[in-house]
Order: structure tokens, then C-alpha cells, then sequence
């Protein structure tokens, strides 16, 4: 396992951070045995969310987390203010409401790095950064951060910190992966991924911030299961995403090539579609939702797999 460092947290953060959307509090022994074959690949990150199962997912991985007796040992990806049907939520009083919630759900004192689940652009940034700061200031979380937010979003909420001497957001968590979006999958859906977003990777890499990035097989389109001459057979919310954001010529062209350099290398398509985004020029740490201990080793494996300039370029279909 491969290991970074955030601003503010003094713990190794893997390259690799394990989700928890499938941890339910009906089930602890499995997600026990889970959590327990991950840390012992050598994971120590862990994604979670105020909004994930209607709070199961943060009241197992903390079940955990404490009968096991290692907070000292992980860093929690905790998130918050997220939109609901009724009303956008990035407001200080949300993010302090879901805030506490998770704290409670968990058990635990204070949260590793905080990271603002969306955005609303019509808000200032200015009481967001500071009611942040209060929580920081309080102990209650480490670094922060925001998922969905644009670049030029937080150089705004970071041009404000650095004018009243607060702390800045230090991470970023969008989307990331082989694939390009022909459409969002839903609205406000930010993506780094292809041509339209060079900018945007350009200002991560001169920021040198770190970037927490989610779907990287696509919603399960770089799996293999989505193929060009099956797309009707896909029924059910979750595929019939898949087929309308990403089955594109481009995209299948970015598959038969990546199958090719996963055949010399011996590994798999959503192990090399792994490899890629770990290996983009950029600080990535790559949000996985492994159900298997065996199955979080073979992320691992692709993720010591070292892709080239060229070879990524070659996947793009800009080289040879």
C-alpha cells in the first residue's frame, strides 16, 4: 500500500480509502470481518457520510472502530451538508447539525477530515469557512474540505481564510475516472475526467492538493459487465445510469485499449482502470467500495502497478 499525507493530519492516509456504504448495523460481523481484512491490507482511510444508509454506515464503521480499539490508528473521511429534495444544505447550521450527528453515530471525539458533501453557490463562502473554523478550533475535526465544489469555488473560500487568517480547505472530492461523462448523472455532478476538465486538473496540480475521488469504474461501466452489444439488457436505476452517462463510443474505445495493457500486465480491466487514476500526475487518493477482503488486495496490487505517460495517453486515444 502506498501512503500520502494531508496538511493537518498526522497519520499516513492510503492511497486506497475504503467506503461504507455497505455497512448496516443488522450485519456487524460481517462488516467487523470487512473492516478487519481491509486494515490488514494495509488501509488505513475510511470514507463515510452523515447521509450514507440513514446513518448505519457511520454507527458500524465507529462500532468498529471502537471494539477494536484503533482511532488511533485510522483516518475518518466523514462528510456532511448534503442537498436534500426539499432544500440545498451547505448553511452553517447544517453542517453543524450533521456534524454532531455523525459524531454521535460514531462515538468518537472528533472526525479526521471533514468534508463538505456538496455545494450551494448562491451561499458566501465566508460563514462556511468560519463556522468550519469553529469546529476545527473546538477539536472536533481535523482538515476540511469540499466534494463537488469547484476550483475556482475553493480558491474563493480559500482567498477568504487566508484575508482573516483562518485555516483553508486543504482536500477536493470529485469525480475521477477512465470514463467521461456524457452527461451527469445527476445535477451539479462535478468530474475531472477528459478533455473539458484540463483546466480544472491543471489548477489541482499546480495547488498540489489533494484529491479524494469517487466512482473511478464509472458506476461500475469499467467493470466489463457494460459491453456494445448488450446495453438493452440493462434494466434498474443504477445501470440504466451507467448506460445514459457513459456508453459512448469514446468510452468503449478507452476499454478495448485499457483491456489490451491489462492483458500484457496481467491484471483485469477495473484494475487497470484503478492503476490509471492512481497514476494521473495528480495527488489521488482513490475512494474504493470493496465487499471482500481478497477483492480490497487485488486494489492493491493494481494500485503498485505504475502506469506510464505514454500508456495513459494511449487509453485516451491521444498516443501511440
Amino acid at each position: 500500500m502506498d501512503y500520502g499525507k494531508v496538511p493537518g493530519i498526522d497519520k499516513p492516509i492510503s492511497r486506497l480509502v475504503q467506503g461504507t456504504v455497505m455497512l448496516r448495523t443488522d450485519q456487524l460481523a460481517e462488516g467487523f470481518e470487512l473492516l478487519d481484512a481491509i486494515l490488514d491490507a494495509g488501509c488505513t482511510t475510511f470514507d463515510t457520510a452523515h447521509g450514507y444508509g440513514n446513518g448505519e454506515c457511520e454507527r458500524t464503521l465507529g462500532a468498529w472502530i471502537n471494539d477494536r480499539g484503533v482511532r488511533d490508528q485510522v483516518v475518518i473521511l466523514g462528510k456532511g451538508a448534503h442537498h436534500n429534495r426539499d432544500r440545498q444544505r451547505v448553511t452553517p447550521f447544517d453542517i453543524t447539525s450533521d456534524l454532531h450527528d455523525s459524531l454521535a453515530r460514531m462515538k468518537v471525539d472528533f472526525i479526521d477530515l471533514y468534508v463538505l458533501h456538496r455545494d450551494d453557490p448562491s451561499k458566501p463562502v465566508g460563514p462556511i469557512v468560519e463556522v468550519l473554523n469553529e469546529h476545527h478550533k473546538a477539536g472536533k475535526i481535523g482538515s476540511f474540505g469540499g466534494s463537488n465544489w469547484t476550483p475556482a469555488r475553493i480558491a474563493e473560500a480559500n482567498a477568504y481564510a487566508a484575508a482573516n487568517g483562518l485555516k483553508s480547505f486543504v482536500v477536493s472530492s470529485p469525480n475521477f475516472s477512465m470514463a467521461v461523462q456524457k452527461e451527469s448523472p445527476w445535477e451539479n455532478c462535478l468530474s475531472i475526467a477528459g478533455p473539458d476538465a484540463v483546466a480544472d486538473r491543471r489548477w489541482y496540480k499546480e495547488q498540489k492538493m489533494p484529491l479524494f475521488v469517487w466512482s473511478s469504474l464509472a458506476g461500475g461501466f469499467l467493470t466489463g459487465r457494460f459491453r456494445r452489444d448488450n446495453l438493452h439488457t440493462f434494466s434498474g436505476y443504477n445501470d440504466e445510469l451507467v448506460v445514459r452517462c457513459y456508453c459512448t463510443e469514446e468510452n468503449f474505445g478507452r476499454i478495448d485499449r485499457a483491456e489490451e495493457l491489462a492483458r500484457q500486465k496481467g491484471l483485469t480491466l477495473p484494475q487497470i482502470s484503478l492503476s490509471y487514476v492512481l497514476h494521473s500526475g495528480l495527488d489521488v487518493y482513490a475512494l474504493v467500495g470493496t465487499r471482500t477482503g481478497d477483492e480490497f488486495r487485488e486494489n492493491v496490487h493494481a494500485s503498485r502497478v505504475k502506469l506510464s505517460a505514454d500508456e495513459v495517453a494511449y487509453i485516451n486515444g491521444t498516443g501511440k
